[in-house]
């Protein structure tokens, strides 16, 4: 079963191409123009083992942020298009990722209904070329189109860029448990039959 998908998303913002290999290696390459993004996506495709290729053009000259949302509203198609109906996935899944003195977690259910939630002390300064609030529009942005339920907490703060990379890794972590094919599930992992 291949588990990928390709995106093409057109707006008067932005302009991004997108492709998902579910089990993957960390390869790929990641060009939104924005340098703190990049870095973030690396850091998913690694920690994820997702094969993850985005290509993002945007109106960076009004800032980052159609093009931070937008990527993450493209990334979450991907997902909801590579895992299909859901049957034999874990369906769950959660890490606990330390970053020096930061530490964060997340937790996540591909439970077809969208919700992110954040917790903790989330750094209220730029950090890179990412203005405070976009990690966190990012990730609400793939629950969303992705139809999965996320929360991501930070338990110990410090360096801001540690804090969010540690966000990050937990997310991806969290993501590669809950998309793992399981071998000792033969359906759609709910009583109601579909996610």
């Amino acid at each position: 079963m291949s588990r990928t998908a390709e995106i093409q998303r057109t707006t008067g913002e932005t302009e991004i191409e997108l492709a998902l290999e579910l089990d993957g290696t960390g390869g790929g390459r990641r060009q939104t123009g924005v340098g703190f993004l990049d870095h973030l996506l690396d850091a998913v495709a690694r920690h994820g083992r997702f094969n993850l290729d985005v290509s993002a053009r945007g109106d960076l000259q009004t800032g980052p942020h159609h093009t931070v949302e937008d990527t993450g509203l493209v990334l979450g198609q991907a997902l909801d298009q590579g895992l299909g109906d859901r049957a034999g996935i874990a369906r769950f899944g959660e890490a606990t990722v330390p970053m020096d003195e930061a530490r964060a977690s997340a937790a996540i259910d591909i439970s077809g209904r969208p919700l992110a939630v954040f917790d903790g002390h989330w750094p209220e300064r730029p950090v890179g070329d990412l203005e405070p609030d976009l990690p966190q529009e990012f990730l609400r942005a793939v629950a969303s189109t992705a139809k999965l339920t996320l929360h991501v907490r930070v338990e110990a703060g410090g360096n801001d860029h540690h804090v969010i990379e540690a966000a990050f890794k937990a997310f991806a972590l969290a993501l590669r448990r809950a998309v793992a094919v399981d071998p000792t599930e033969t359906g759609v992992p709910s009583t109601k039959g579909l996610l």
